[in-house]
């Protein structure tokens, strides 16, 4: 509701949305395009971020995002007491497809990985933990196949149990992912398997959707309701 929103406490979270993937620093000019603020709101709300640790001024005048983001991301992982079941999953499909594994969780119309472990290969599909990353394109369709979106490929997604894409989110990497459930049946995550396009063949995506499936299903048991 409006009357319960505060302009500037809006206006400093929109400036830390523009530091999106890929984007470690911004200069003042570059904020302002990125968030339609005039230069000197600018300053005034980052002064007041600074301050926080949420944001930190470079020698070149540019900005970065600060440790006090750091610390409540680890907070907000922490909040969902999964690590220490999703780690070793993660540690164990790398081992047995040698290719990036991640975890999800779903924030509004994002999904954001939680964990991941990045492939040993050279060349690989590499996310951080963190990156908010869109629903409707490769795994995040499972998280909407789950929260009951209708059409043929969502049907085919709550049937088989894994979702396989290629090129959706960007036109290089594929994915297969699988729904991770808890004890009550109750969607908690979505796991994937990551790698490039080239590399994802029927074996590859028969491999991953079987190690997939398997981790999903250990998880199962052990993630509390």
């Amino acid at each position: 509701m409006a009357e319960n929103r505060v302009e500037a406490v809006e206006r400093a979270l929109t400036i830390l949305e523009a530091f999106g993937q890929d984007r470690e620093s911004l200069s003042l000019a570059e904020i302002a395009a990125e968030t339609g603020y005039y230069k000197s709101t600018i300053l005034r709300l980052c002064g007041s971020l600074e301050h926080f640790s949420y944001l930190r001024r470079m020698e070149d005048g540019r900005f970065q995002l600060g440790p006090s983001l750091w610390r409540l991301g680890s907070r907000y992982r922490h909040s969902f007491d999964l690590g220490e079941h999703i780690r070793p999953e993660l540690h164990r499909l790398v081992d047995e497809t040698l290719e990036t594994a991640s975890f999800y969780v779903r924030e509004g119309d994002d999904r954001i990985c939680l964990y991941r472990q990045n492939s040993p290969k050279s060349v690989r599909h590499h996310i951080e933990e963190g990156d908010r990353l869109p629903l409707n394109v490769g795994a995040g369709r499972v998280f909407l196949a789950f929260s009951g979106s209708v059409g043929t490929i969502y049907n085919e997604i709550r049937t088989e149990g894994v979702y396989t894409s290629r090129g959706e989110r960007n036109k290089d990497l594929g994915a297969v992912a699988v729904p991770v459930f808890d004890a009550a049946g109750k969607l908690r995550g979505v796991l994937s398997i990551s790698t490039l396009v080239s590399r994802l063949d029927e074996k590859a995506e028969n491999l991953a959707a079987k190690v997939l499936k398997a981790s999903a299903k250990r998880l199962a048991s052990l993630i509390p309701q």
